[in-house]
């Protein structure tokens, strides 16, 4: 019997009321019930006869189709009420949703709904989900005793899958129990789309109902557009579990966090906080990069409200939040999307287009319409439902290119004969293009790691139509050139001028991001060459130089207060380390940087513009010395030199445009960061000697291993 094996694909045909010569039956099938009897709306119970060892059913005594009724069972530990589900047939509320994926996620899954049966309303879950090659589908949890033979789904057109469940209610458990084409059961799994889940080892799926929470970011959320590209933008990458834990070693909870982060964050001067991934990932040390419940928020800092209140009390301080998206690959967990239905259902079953040899997961087929308006859908639903403002998307190169860190014969060309993903390419601006048209003020951001062209290229131009790009020529050519010995710079002068060549290609974001401080890369301070002092100096000068740089900027945690060790995911951060002065004047040095940057728009508004930048000195390889002046839309400009050497440099003649006096900002080897205070003027004055070709000049006393700001005023006519 296919009920008995939970293998039956049509339940509506047979259980709840049914047509028969005779009138309308009643059908049931309850798995070790003793006894099933009927309650009619007027308080009449009737028992139905035993049909089989599981079947109960009433024949011919009323139209049940014209009224509400429930089931009383009684089970060998008790007795159970509650309404039919197979008396409900109204399982999808509007199909056509399903087609627009800024509406899919408000369909399936889980939804907590009601409907209205002969008048009265019924509240309940309706389950719906998409297996188009399963034979079988079952909704189960502790309702039903995790039995898959208590709640069939019904198939339904376009291959879903649906049943409501009434009486079901918020944070009720469940998963899917499924049979593959021939009949053969599979791993239960979680909901493709559940907005919540438990934590190891069930990893269920929770009933979640999104209209609860009462957001207080009416004002943000109603903030003129902006153009991005002309703001200050300063990002802080934060990984949730390992900023700070409790004393016993316990993570912070979103709540925690949003208390203890956001006054930091204001403080420090950043404007937007990015979180690696928090969609919900059943391996911790995966950093979220191995996501499961692209629809939940991870339970292990709390609940879906508890992020939103993360979400809003980041609004409320003026600071925005954007979440690591990771559309690339999926993970092989058996409760996930991993042959889902039997099927390679989101992946290609080649490997060598559905198999990621890196991260041993799977590849999302891009050129399947339910995987793409599965992603579109996601990206989406993180803005509408948790008010985001805006999805750095992880390794956006992996999607492109389909053979991207595979040997000739490990991958399949386009029908170009290519090397490039037309279908990655196409879903890519998809998204974009549905972010954007939706979200008007919103920011994507991608982790590209070549030279893909066109990348913040609008759609309409060819382009993939993100905002922004990572700018990983940058971190990689300063950072190789910073872990040089300063004796040695001067032979790998080109290094880090270099980036100035491409700089304005892209909008780019300047990004010191985790990827530098894990896997025995060792943290950004003992990258630094030198002592003790000259390492922290190294890192002060080179902080600063990258906020001199035509770019927005990204800081991962911990490089705020030149965290020593090589970042962990298990334990916090070393903030022990602020009581030494090399270490509490990094953290003031990085708080001063934002304020100034915030404060100057010469140093943000054209970014990404070649008229924002000029080079002032960029050959003198010999003393290792940089300088060049940035420019605001009116003209205001901050001039930046770095001394990448320990050698003060006293009277350095530096060329420059036009007469007027630099008033110095910032500099990086001040006192309050640990710097060794040696002399720098607070004003100079142009004089009309001439040098770089310029008529005008200025006499610097440059510190050494350091980076100065200076305001410029012109001269008075």
């Amino acid at each position: 019997m296919q009920l008995e094996r939970a293998a039956f694909s049509d339940p509506f045909s047979f259980l709840g009321p049914q047509f028969q010569s005779n009138g309308v039956a009643l059908r049931v099938y309850m798995p070790g019930a003793d006894s099933v009897a009927v309650l009619l709306e007027n308080g009449e119970r009737i028992a139905l006869s035993r049909e089989a060892d599981s079947g109960f059913i009433l024949e011919g005594e009323m139209d049940f189709t014209a009224s509400l009724y429930q089931l009383i069972v009684n089970w060998p530990h008790g007795e159970q009420t509650f309404y039919d589900p197979y008396q409900f047939h109204d399982l999808i509320h509007s199909q056509s949703a399903l087609v627009t994926p800024s509406q899919m996620y408000n369909e399936m899954g889980a939804q907590l709904i009601t409907l209205n049966r002969n008048g009265k309303p019924v509240s309940g879950v309706r389950f719906l989900v998409f297996a188009p090659h399963a034979s079988a589908v079952s909704v189960i949890g502790h309702f039903n005793a995790w039995d898959g033979r208590r709640h069939s789904m019904q198939r339904l057109d376009d291959g879903l899958w649906g049943l409501f469940v009434p009486g079901l209610e918020e944070d009720t458990l469940y998963k899917y129990e499924l049979k593959d084409s021939t009949g053969n059961g599979l791993p239960h799994k979680a909901d493709p789309w559940g907005y919540h889940s438990e934590q190891y080892p069930s990893f269920a799926s929770k009933v979640y109902n999104p209209a609860t929470y009462q957001w207080q970011d009416k004002a943000w959320q109603a903030r003129p557009v902006t153009a991005k590209h002309q703001e200050a933008l300063s990002f802080y990458e934060l990984h949730a579990g390992s900023w700070r834990t409790h004393p016993n070693g316990d993570m912070y909870n979103y709540r925690e966090l949003a208390d203890a982060l956001i006054p930091y964050l204001s403080e420090m001067g950043y404007t937007h906080v990015e979180l690696m991934p928090i969609a919900e990932h059943p391996f911790y040390g995966s950093w979220g990069y191995q996501p499961i419940g692209l629809f939940a928020p991870s339970s292990r800092y709390g609940s879906p409200d508890d992020f939103k209140y993360f979400v809003d009390q980041c609004h409320k301080a003026n600071i925005g939040v954007i979440l690591d998206w990771v559309p690339a690959h999926f993970p092989s967990d058996d409760h996930g999307l991993a042959n889902f239905d039997g099927t390679a259902l989101f992946n290609d079953a080649d490997p060598r287009r559905g198999w990621h040899q890196d991260w041993q997961s799977y590849i999302y087929d891009y050129g399947r319409d339910h995987v793409r308006r599965f992603l579109v859908a996601n990206a989406l639903f993180w803005f509408e439902h948790y008010h985001i403002d805006g999805l750095r998307v992880d390794a956006v190169a992996s999607m492109l290119y389909l053979d991207y860190s595979r040997e000739h014969d490990q991958w399949i060309p386009n029908h170009e004969g290519g090397n490039v993903n037309f279908d990655a390419v196409s879903l890519l601006r998809w998204v974009n293009e549905e972010v954007y048209r939706h979200y008007p003020n919103a920011m994507t951001i991608a982790e590209e790691s070549t030279a893909f062209p066109g990348v913040t290229k609008p759609t309409d131009m060819g382009g993939l139509g993100f905002g922004f790009k990572w700018n990983m020529g940058w971190m990689h050519d300063s950072l190789s050139y910073i872990k040089e010995e300063s004796v040695h710079r001067k032979y790998h002068h080109n290094t880090i001028t270099f980036p100035m060549v491409y700089a304005f290609s892209e909008n780019y974001v300047l990004s010191l991001s985790h990827d530098e401080v894990v896997y025995g890369k060792g943290s950004l301070l003992n990258k630094m060459p030198g002592d003790e002092w000259q390492k922290t100096a190294n890192l002060r000068a080179y902080m600063g130089y990258m906020y001199g740089q035509p770019g927005k900027k990204l800081n991962f945690m911990g490089a705020e207060i030149a965290q020593s060790a090589e970042w962990a995911h298990e334990g916090e951060l070393e903030w022990h380390w602020l009581q030494y002065p090399r270490h509490s004047g990094m953290q003031a040095l990085v708080k001063d940087l934002n304020h100034v940057y915030a404060a100057e728009p010469a140093l943000y508004e054209q970014d990404c513009d070649p008229a924002g930048f000029e080079w002032r000195i960029q050959d003198d390889a010999d003393n290792s010395i940089l300088a060049h002046e940035r420019f605001a839309l009116n003209g205001d400009k901050v001039l930046v030199v770095s001394n990448f050497t320990p050698v003060p440099r006293q009277g350095y003649l530096l060329g420059v445009p036009a007469a007027g006096e630099y008033e110095l900002l910032l500099n990086t080897d001040d006192s309050k960061y640990w710097g060794s205070q040696a002399d720098v003027q607070s004003v100079m004055k142009t004089k009309k000697v001439a040098s770089h070709g310029l008529k005008q000049s200025i006499s610097l006393d440059l510190p050494p291993l350091s980076t100065v700001f200076y305001r410029f005023t012109p001269a008075k006519k």
